[in-house]
């Protein structure tokens, strides 16, 4: 019975609908409910403080295509790519098996909440197999005294019930590791180059030139060049 504790408590807390829910649009919150309670994961993470302005940050969320060029050009792995949709939606894609789709469901000063799917193909993430999910992703963050920090919780549902199964019980630790791990590294990589644009964004405005995407230094240049 003791055994099973652990089990039933981590159970209870997935379970628990986040306080937000209800203020999503109706057609969001059914697929968010949906995501809650079928999850396979329930996650969160602290980010480190960084030294770069809430505008800026602000600025790289609302510009994913320009972020992610931005990464490319600080070398950053994977060498992510995003490209708009026409409902608004974005998706990042590393070329090598690795995509997501995110939709911005839920908007208000220092709260953001996405749905996202995601998959890796066979081997992109140490898998035998290929692996999809579906995620709800709540990033709330601000500016304090130390910097730019923020606070994200996911609810991650595996498009297998084998493999749901099998990761809540012999990989939870391993999944969440690797998660928390990659989360941060993104974040923190981010608010690294949202640094570089505050301290000296004439850095980015060659390469971003050479690398030949209009929408893009028309964004840097709208958003940067005049600083």
């Amino acid at each position: 019975m003791r055994a099973l504790l652990p089990v039933l408590l981590a159970f209870t807390l997935q379970a628990q609908a986040p306080a937000f829910l209800d203020q999503l649009p109706p057609a969001a919150q059914a697929e968010a409910m949906d995501i809650v309670e079928r999850a396979d994961f329930v996650f969160e993470t602290h980010t480190q403080p960084k030294h770069v302005r809430l505008a800026t940050m602000e600025k790289l969320f609302d510009h994913p295509v320009l972020g992610a060029a931005m990464w490319r050009y600080c070398q950053f792995v994977p060498a992510f790519y995003a490209f708009i949709h026409a409902d608004g939606a974005w998706s990042i894609d590393d070329t090598r098996g690795l995509r997501g789709t995110l939709r911005l469901i839920y908007r208000r000063p220092g709260h953001r909440v996405y749905l996202v799917e995601g998959r890796a193909e066979k081997g992109r993430l140490k898998t035998p197999f290929s692996v999809g999910a579906k995620m709800l992703t709540s990033y709330r963050y601000w500016e304090g005294k130390d910097g730019f920090e923020s606070h994200l919780q996911t609810w991650t549902a595996l498009n297998s019930a084998v493999l749901g199964l099998m990761a809540r019980t012999f990989l939870r630790g391993y999944i969440k590791g690797r998660q928390d791990e990659f989360i941060a590294y993104i974040n923190g990589n981010v608010a690294t180059f949202g640094e570089f644009a505050d301290l000296s964004p004439s850095d980015f405005h060659g390469p971003l030139r050479r690398d030949g995407d209009p929408m893009v230094l028309r964004e840097f240049e709208a958003l940067f060049a005049g600083k």
